[in-house]
């Protein structure tokens, strides 16, 4: 779960430069980044990438940083958004281009809109902990989304990546007797929840790409990705490594752009690249 910035902590290893006032360190920090990313070869599909420098909310998370994972792998620089800084130490890789943040997207957008500002996109796979508050998956699933969708636009962040689920519209499919749709809104109507956050930002006017993934697995993948249009699927799981491969590919394809995904995996699914997947999406 990621969250707004009360105070900003780099990683021991990082240079001290990072102690900034926030727009220099981000200025540093991007420049870092695009020299990283310039190393790519023209042929590459990084070469042409315009996007350096990504903030993930969630980003200690079971998804949330296998998404770090990926865009570090593609040389984009991250400012991984956390609750708990020492967590991500613990867990998200030492990288240079990795910077931490401490951020709440529950504290309200002014403090998030800190976090995120310099950035050139947000990703967020913030999911609620389990507590004995009812209340947490509206705090989180929607409150808090809407929070850092109000951050990017103080901020002047136009990109927005998040990751939601599948059956989140179930009542308008008819899946009200789905055992999964159930389930999932026994702990706080959980799928609502993230509905209304996805109303939120598709009406926010930011470029967006919605993902809706079907059950996650922490297993690697077992088969190819399906991706269909919203509100297509009510079945079927997918590896968290793949979600993240889904959300980072995303940023790079501009066919993904304003659109809702719903993603599984198959065993007899052809492999297909992800960039032809979005493109047969029609645009909301």
């Amino acid at each position: 779960m990621a969250s707004a910035v009360c105070a900003v902590t780099a990683r021991p290893h990082l240079p001290a430069a990072l102690a900034l006032p926030t727009t220099a360190r981000n200025l540093l920090f991007r420049c870092r980044a695009a020299s990283t990313m310039d190393t790519a070869s023209p042929s590459s599909p990084d070469a042409e990438q315009k996007t350096t420098t990504v903030f993930v909310a969630g980003s200690t998370g079971r998804t949330g940083k296998r998404v770090v994972a990926k865009l570090l792998e593609r040389g984009f620089g991250v400012v991984a958004g956390t609750t708990d800084v020492g967590r991500a130490r613990g867990s998200l890789p030492q990288d240079p281009n990795l910077q931490l943040v401490r951020a709440d997207v529950t504290e309200g957008a002014d403090k998030l809109a800190e976090a995120v500002r310099g950035v050139d996109a947000v990703v967020c796979a913030t999911g609620f902990r389990r507590s004995f508050d009812p209340f947490a998956p509206w705090k989180v699933d929607n409150f808090g989304t809407v929070n850092l969708v109000e951050a990017c636009r103080k901020a002047g962040v136009t990109r927005f990546v998040l990751v939601s689920s599948i059956l989140v519209n179930g009542a308008a499919m008819g899946q009200l007797l789905n055992p999964a749709y159930i389930v999932l809104n026994l702990l706080g109507l959980t799928l609502v929840a993230k509905l209304q956050a996805e109303k939120h930002i598709r009406s926010s006017g930011i470029n967006y790409t919605i993902v809706r993934p079907g059950g996650l697995t922490d297993q690697p993948p077992t088969g190819n990705i399906v991706m269909e249009p919203e509100d297509t699927l009510y079945s079927g799981s997918i590896s968290r490594d793949q979600v993240a491969e889904v959300a980072v590919e995303a940023l790079l394809c501009p066919e993904s752009s304003y659109k809702v995904v719903e993603i599984v995996s198959q065993a007899d699914a052809p492999s297909r690249p992800l960039k032809d997947m979005f493109a047969a999406i029609k645009q909301n």
